[in-house]
Formats: C-alpha cells, sequence, structure tokens
C-alpha cells in the first residue's frame, strides 16, 4: 500500500498528489512513468512521473479526472493509500549533451513536459519552455515552469493568458528569429506532437515526443501499447516513452487511441454495474 501524502487541485479536472513510494523516488529519471491500482479490482493506469523528492520518499503524479479509475483516485484524500504503485517504468529521457532546448507541453501534458525541464536546467542548459492550453481557467504549474527554464512562454487558444494562439505559433516565431536548439521536446495531446514535428522536419531539428498509447503492463508482455516508428513497431513502455518525433505514425496512433472509445463511455456513464457500484461504494455516495 502506497500512502498519499500530499494532494492539491491544480484545476477543476485536475490533481496532484504526492506518494509515498521510497525505492521509485530514488531511482526515477524525468520521463520515465508508474502505473498504478486504486485497490484490488481496479485497471492498471500509467501516469508519468512529474517529479520525485529522495530525501521524503515521495513521487509526484499528476492526473486529468477522465474516466472511473481517475475519477476514483481523485477522490482519495491525504492519508488514504493506493494499491499498486510500480515503478519507474520506461526509458528515461537521454539528455546527455544538450545545451540548448525547446520543451513545449500541451495542456495536462505540461505535467509530463516540466521534468524535463526541470532536469535540463538543472544541468546548465538553456531552456525555452512553451506551455499551450485552451483558456486560462485550465492552466497548471505555470510558477514551476517558469522555475525550470530560462525564458517561458505561455499561449491560450482564447487569449485569455499569455499570448493567443498554439505552441506551433510560439515555436515558429522562435525558429524565424534565428533561435537554433539541439532538440525540441513536444509533450502532449497527440495532434499537438505531431505539428510540432512537421514543423521542427521543415527546420531540421530534432525532435522528441512522449507518446501515450494504450497500456497495459507496463513490461512489453501484452503489446498493448505498440506504436510504428520508423516504420517498425516499438512498445512504448519499454522502448519509450520518448520517440523520435520526425519517425512516429501520429494517424495510426491516434486511431489505435480511440478503439476503445465506445467502452469507456458505457463504463463512466454505466449506471448499476459492478464497476458502478464500486464507485458509489468507494466515493461513499
Amino acid at each position: 500500500m502506497f500512502q498519499i501524502v500530499y494532494k492539491r487541485e491544480l484545476n477543476t479536472q485536475v490533481t496532484l498528489m504526492k506518494v509515498k513510494a521510497p525505492l521509485i523516488a530514488q531511482k526515477a529519471r524525468a520521463g520515465q512513468f508508474i502505473i498504478f491500482r486504486v485497490d484490488e479490482y481496479g485497471e492498471r493506469v500509467p501516469l508519468t512521473i512529474a517529479d520525485t523528492d529522495p530525501e521524503a520518499g515521495t513521487v509526484t503524479i499528476i492526473f486529468q479526472k477522465v474516466g472511473l479509475t481517475t475519477n476514483l483516485l481523485g477522490n482519495l484524500q491525504e492519508g488514504d493509500c493506493i494499491r499498486d504503485f510500480v515503478g519507474p517504468l520506461g526509458a528515461a529521457t537521454e539528455l546527455e549533451g544538450i545545451r540548448k532546448a525547446a520543451v513545449i507541453g500541451g495542456g495536462v501534458g505540461c505535467a509530463i513536459a516540466y521534468p524535463t525541464a526541470k532536469a535540463l536546467h538543472s544541468m546548465g542548459a538553456h531552456v525555452d519552455m512553451i506551455a499551450g492550453f485552451r483558456s486560462r481557467d485550465i492552466v497548471i504549474l505555470q510558477e514551476e515552469m517558469q522555475a525550470a527554464s530560462s525564458r517561458f512562454f505561455l499561449c491560450t487558444d482564447d487569449g485569455t493568458a499569455g499570448e493567443k494562439g498554439f505552441v506551433t505559433d510560439a515555436l515558429k516565431k522562435l525558429l524565424e528569429s534565428g533561435e537554433a536548439y539541439d532538440t525540441v521536446f513536444a509533450i502532449g495531446p497527440v495532434p499537438m506532437m505531431k505539428f510540432v514535428s512537421l514543423l521542427t522536419k521543415e527546420w531540421g531539428v530534432k525532435t522528441i515526443v512522449s507518446l501515450n498509447p494504450i497500456m497495459i503492463d507496463g513490461t512489453g508482455m501484452c503489446g498493448g501499447c505498440r506504436v510504428t516508428v520508423g516504420g517498425q513497431v516499438r512498445f512504448a513502455c519499454v522502448d519509450g516513452p520518448d520517440f523520435d518525433g520526425h519517425l512516429v505514425d501520429f494517424d495510426e496512433l491516434m486511431n489505435r487511441n480511440t478503439i476503445y472509445r465506445p467502452e469507456e463511455a458505457e463504463s463512466t456513464a454505466c449506471q448499476g454495474c459492478r464497476m458502478e457500484q464500486l464507485a458509489d461504494a468507494v466515493m461513499g455516495r
């Protein structure tokens, strides 16, 4: 059992938790993830490690409440325990030798981009952090991202915070102004990563994306997280989650990510089924 020692609502749908997991906190590096189960009946869900505190023995996770399991997790409080919390999993982000980088986060993907920016910044690299959100009311981690970057650029679709526009607009301006990056990291919704990669390919800039396919076991055995990169099948859980954005088949990934959408909608809307009854019991409804 893994105890929740700190909880903070970043907005109405996004929650930050610090979980007591000393062994993971000692070993985890930027880009890696954990898989959790709320209880013995729960599904296995992967979440990228947003931060660690080895001295306190805590691992920070940030998640959006979009389905039954993340809603169950979001209803737990400080002092409650998570049944399973396994990690660190996946390959750490390769940062060696990078002196100047643009780190781009979209929405909740900023929680994944943040540790990469933080790690690079602590290594002495110049980091331009670009964060994009639909509007001001869902902006998260702004102070943390500012502290982890040399320059911070905030974009919103509707212009209610920062510059109006998309992260690709901000990146294009920087490239057109003469900024030369060793690497661009793009983490967020799949369409966002696709269009960042298309832009950087025009400029010949190495681009790393963090992929989020359907994942079950996290050890490469089930094959659920397969993605096509450079015409070859790769497993995000063991070969990734970082991949060369110029080689990823994003259209295939987007199609595969929607394969269980009807079942997900049914699970969320179901009244009286076993999972709904379990949710009622856990949430005290």
